[in-house]
């Protein structure tokens, strides 16, 4: 832990690094920059949805957010939909 900051500010620390470095670059791109510009305002409940989202696999997320699989009903959020929207890949991802 970093001292001497509270606990949440070390989480949204934890979160933004695993947001930023996840293996994909592309997904280290879409996660890395919903979180810099979201994750100060998140209260808990988003900070541990957002950590839900982070610990699906790479694979799959880009499958979910370019729409080449359907999204399960447990991800269609309203956190899930903003990332997707936010996303800079195209619906071509679906032709490869």
């Amino acid at each position: 832990m970093i001292k001497n900051l509270p606990d949440t500010q070390n989480r949204r620390k934890r979160v933004l690094w695993r947001a930023r470095h996840r293996g994909m670059k592309e997904m280290d791109l879409m996660l890395g920059r919903y979180a810099e510009q979201n994750l100060a305002g998140m209260n808990e409940a988003q900070l541990t949805e957002f950590e839900t989202i982070l610990e699906v696999s790479d694979a799959l997320l880009l499958d979910w957010l370019t729409g080449k699989s359907e999204t399960p009903d447990d991800f269609q959020t309203v956190m899930f939909t903003q990332i997707k929207s936010q996303s800079f890949l195209t619906s071509d991802y679906k032709k490869l």
